[in-house]
């Protein structure tokens, strides 16, 4: 994690994010849904679905759609048949990139992923081909305000559990394992703390630069895999 701060991309995401509230509310619905239905509708006994809700209420998703969203997925209501599938290739200059998709047809889901990679200079690869280039982990990120101690968060976070903590002009980024994060994430927001993010991602383990024209190229990858409702998550390892 050294040396890669997110700081830069949890902004451009909320902006984005902020630009297709509904899209974002459809997808959070459906990661509602598939995690009720496959682990239950109670948040405290299903860890998938009370992330997938701290994810929807992080968004302002209002609470009558979650909760129409766990209902249908508990079997309350007709529900399609999602799976999760994950589409990973190489973006423009060798940037590595998967992304996580929910979809009730994949013939529909493939061709439009393939179709992305190939207009902006990338192409599919197999199963397996660049997810090993990337760690799951926990990221918990909270901005830097003056009443925040970085001291005493530090050994707060490393008591709960957290395996490594970054500062910068920023804010702070604590960094857990998966099996850890809700009860590091937790504890920190019973003690008063708010979060510019919080969820279980992917980090490169090493990162590209890109030259301007494919910087560009790799900037609409994103955003074209990003608009498709389908597509979950991007991860990649561009350096932007």
């Amino acid at each position: 994690m050294a040396g890669h701060s997110k700081w830069n991309n949890i902004k451009n995401k909320k902006g984005k994010e902020d630009a297709k509230r509904g899209k974002i509310f459809t997808k959070l619905g459906r990661y509602i849904m598939v995690a009720a239905r496959e682990g239950g509708a109670d948040p405290e006994y299903n860890p998938s679905l009370k992330a997938a809700i701290d994810k929807a209420k992080a968004e302002n998703m209002p609470n009558d759609n979650i909760e129409r969203a766990i209902k249908k997925g508990s079997g309350e209501g007709a529900m399609d048949n999602y799976e999760e599938i994950t589409y990973e290739g190489y973006g423009p200059g060798g940037v590595a990139v998967f992304a996580n998709c929910l979809t009730d047809n994949r013939n529909r889901t493939a061709p439009d992923v393939r179709h992305a990679f190939d207009k902006f200079g990338g192409n599919l690869g197999q199963a397996g081909s660049v997810t090993f280039m990337f760690d799951r982990k926990g990221i918990i990120a909270i901005e830097r305000i003056d009443s925040i101690d970085e001291d005493e968060l530090t050994m707060f976070s490393i008591e709960l559990g957290a395996e490594d903590f970054e500062a910068s002009e920023d804010g702070y980024e604590i960094i857990t394992t998966p099996e850890d994060f809700n009860q590091v994430r937790n504890g920190l927001e019973e003690n008063g703390y708010q979060f510019a993010m919080a969820e279980i991602t992917y980090i490169p383990q090493t990162t590209v630069e890109l030259n301007e024209e494919d910087a560009k190229k790799m900037e609409k990858l994103i955003d074209m895999l990003e608009d498709n409702d389908d597509v979950q998550d991007v991860f990649h390892n561009w350096e932007n």
